[in-house]
C-alpha cells in the first residue's frame, strides 16, 4: 500500500486516465476556488475592522496565517479521508474482483469486513456526514458563481429578501440534487463523471488563477513568487497532463 501510495503504477488505458482526472478532480475542483473566495470578501464585508489586503498590507499577517491553516487543516483530512477510501474499497472489493459499483448498498459492503453487521450504518452515517458537509458547500458554490457572474447581490451574510436570486440559485441546486434521487441515474455514475467534469474544468481556472496571482497590477505587494508560484504551476500542469491522457487515450 505504501509503496503504491508513492510510487504510482501507469496505465494507458482510458479507464485509468479518466479515474486520475476523477480523483484529482475531487481534490482540486472548481467550486472550491469560487467558495472560499467568495467568503473571504463576505469576512472583509461584515467586519468593520477589515479592509482588502491589497489596501491593507498591514492586516496581511494574521489573515494569511489563518487562511494558511485553514487550508492546510482542510486539505489534509480531506486527503486523509480519501486515502482511506481507496485503501479500504481496494482490500475488500477490488480484491474480490469487484470494480463495478452500481449503488451505496454495494459501496458499503467494503466496510463488511470491518464492521461487520453495522457496516450499512457505518456507511450510512458517513453519508450523512458527508451530505450535510457536501451539499450546501456544493449548492452556495453554484449559487455564488452564478450570481458573481450575472453581477446580483450574493452572499450568505445576506437576507433572503437582499439576493433574491442568490437565494433561489441555492434553492434550486438543492432541489435538482434531491430530485436526482427519484430518477434513474446511477448515483455512482453520477458522482465519478461530476469528478471527471470538475478535473477537465479546473484546467482553465487554474490557468486563469495563477495568471492572475503573478500579476502585479491585481495583487499588488501580494504578487504570488518563488515556490509557492513554481507549485501553483505544477500543479496546473499535472492537472493538464491528466486530463490530455484521457483525450489521447480516449481517441487511439
Amino acid at each position: 500500500m505504501i509503496r503504491g501510495l508513492f510510487i504510482p503504477t501507469l496505465s494507458a488505458s482510458t479507464t485509468f486516465w479518466t479515474s486520475v482526472v476523477a480523483i484529482l478532480g475531487t481534490t482540486i475542483s472548481p467550486y472550491l476556488f469560487f467558495w472560499q473566495a467568495s467568503q473571504e470578501v463576505e469576512e472583509v464585508e461584515a467586519t468593520p475592522k477589515r479592509d482588502p489586503l491589497k489596501y491593507a498590507p498591514h492586516q496581511a499577517e494574521r489573515v494569511l496565517k489563518r487562511i494558511r491553516l485553514d487550508t492546510y487543516i482542510g486539505m489534509a483530512f480531506s486527503n486523509l479521508v480519501a486515502i482511506a477510501i481507496i485503501v479500504t474499497t481496494a482490500a475488500t472489493l477490488h480484491v474480490h474482483g469487484i470494480t463495478n459499483i452500481q449503488t451505496s448498498s454495494e459501496a458499503a459492503e467494503a466496510l463488511r469486513p470491518v464492521a461487520g453487521r453495522f457496516a450499512f450504518s457505518v456507511f450510512t452515517l458517513g453519508i450523512l456526514g458527508t451530505g450535510l458537509l457536501a451539499v450546501p458547500v456544493l449548492a452556495g458554490s453554484a449559487a455564488y458563481a452564478i450570481g458573481e457572474a450575472r453581477k446580483w447581490p450574493t452572499g450568505l451574510a445576506r437576507q433572503p429578501l437582499q439576493a433574491k436570486a442568490f437565494y433561489a440559485t441555492l434553492a434550486t441546486a438543492t432541489l435538482v440534487g434531491v430530485a436526482l434521487n427519484f430518477t434513474s441515474f446511477n448515483p455512482i455514475q453520477a458522482l465519478f463523471w461530476s469528478a471527471v467534469i470538475n478535473g477537465v474544468v479546473a484546467v482553465p481556472v487554474m490557468v486563469l488563477m495563477m495568471l492572475l496571482i503573478a500579476n502585479a497590477k491585481v495583487m499588488g505587494q501580494f504578487e504570488v513568487t518563488g515556490v509557492l508560484r513554481f507549485t501553483g504551476w505544477l500543479a496546473t500542469a499535472v492537472m493538464a497532463a491528466s486530463v490530455a491522457g484521457m483525450l489521447v487515450t480516449a481517441v487511439l
